[in-house]
């Protein structure tokens, strides 16, 4: 028994022996190959077409992903290489490295994304799968293969006619303050709009509106809700540098009101706002006459 045991133990630390070889190889491969992939990026960036080719196996096939050609071998890719440089100068590679897979001690498949700066600061960006062979004891490109990251479309190009909103905004008299500031969400998506409403030194009611693109409809909407409970929507229409709003809202109670809101950019620093169309609950009501709203600079905020 005893000897059986001996047997199975030395087999155990056998088999972990060989594993943590394999892992100490694996890691030290690995660190090559990030090293290698640091090296091509610089070599992109320097225009470097024949640095960018010795990256490559003698044999490896590169397939260009806007044109579909392919290049076989090192002076191939090297050729194909200066041509695409040459097309995107001033261009800079960034590569963001996701996971690098051991497929056989001697194939490692590496998966990320690329991205292309422009000078001018834009950005196209692709997912990428490249599969390194060792070759000498050298870790060189065999394959790579690109797809676009898909965009989606973007609210901002919608909104963007909005963007004089975003800041404070005042109307003050002598009984009630209502102080509106309007900011972009992340990424642009939408413009939220905090509102208060004080009389005195005191917040009587404030609230939150969000104004955004829908593309189901292919138009600009809002959303408000506000701290008595009232919520309500409304579509956003420009005509010149007026903004007519239809809107409809629920009170606490449950009886409903609309209006149709016109916001006239005076200038830079004021807004003219007025109600028409009012009804509430069924009942017409008055038209609110236009109010000036100024913009509240970062100093009176201090």
């Amino acid at each position: 028994m005893k000897l059986v045991s001996r047997v199975l133990w030395i087999g155990i630390i056998a088999v972990c022996g060989a594993s943590l070889a394999r892992a100490a190889d694996q890691a030290a491969d690995k660190g090559e190959i990030e090293k290698a992939i640091e090296s091509y990026t610089a070599a992109f960036n320097a225009a470097d077409a024949k640095s960018l080719a010795e990256h490559w196996g003698s044999e490896a096939v590169y397939t260009n992903p806007t044109t579909g050609v392919q290049a076989e071998g090192r002076a191939a890719i090297e050729k194909e290489f200066a041509t695409i440089l040459a097309d995107v100068k001033d261009t800079k590679l960034v590569v963001e490295v996701e996971a690098i897979e051991f497929v056989s001690p001697s194939v490692a498949m590496e998966r990320g994304i690329a991205k292309l700066i422009s000078k001018d600061g834009e950005t196209s960006e692709s997912t990428y799968t490249a599969i390194h062979v060792k070759h000498d004891g050298k870790w060189l490109l065999d394959r790579v293969s690109e797809e676009d990251t898909p965009v989606a479309p973007s609210s901002y190009e919608h909104l963007k006619a909005l963007e004089w909103l975003i800041g404070t905004w005042v109307d003050t008299d002598e009984q009630a303050t209502v102080e509106t500031t309007s900011q972009w969400t992340k990424n642009q998506a939408f413009i939220s709009r905090a509102f208060t409403v004080s009389v005195a030194d005191r917040i009587e009611m404030s609230g939150m509106q969000f104004i955004g693109w829908d593309a189901n409809t292919g138009r600009i909407r809002s959303w408000v809700f506000d701290s008595d409970g009232g919520f309500g929507e409304a579509t956003w229409v420009q005509k010149n540098d007026r903004w007519i709003i239809n809107a409809v809202g629920t009170l606490p109670d449950g009886r409903k009101a609309t209006a149709i809101n016109v916001m006239t950019i005076m200038d830079a620093n004021t807004i003219s706002w007025q109600s028409t169309g009012r009804e509430f609950d069924g009942e017409i009501l008055p038209n609110i006459e236009p109010i000036e709203l100024v913009r509240k600079s970062t100093s009176d905020s201090r």
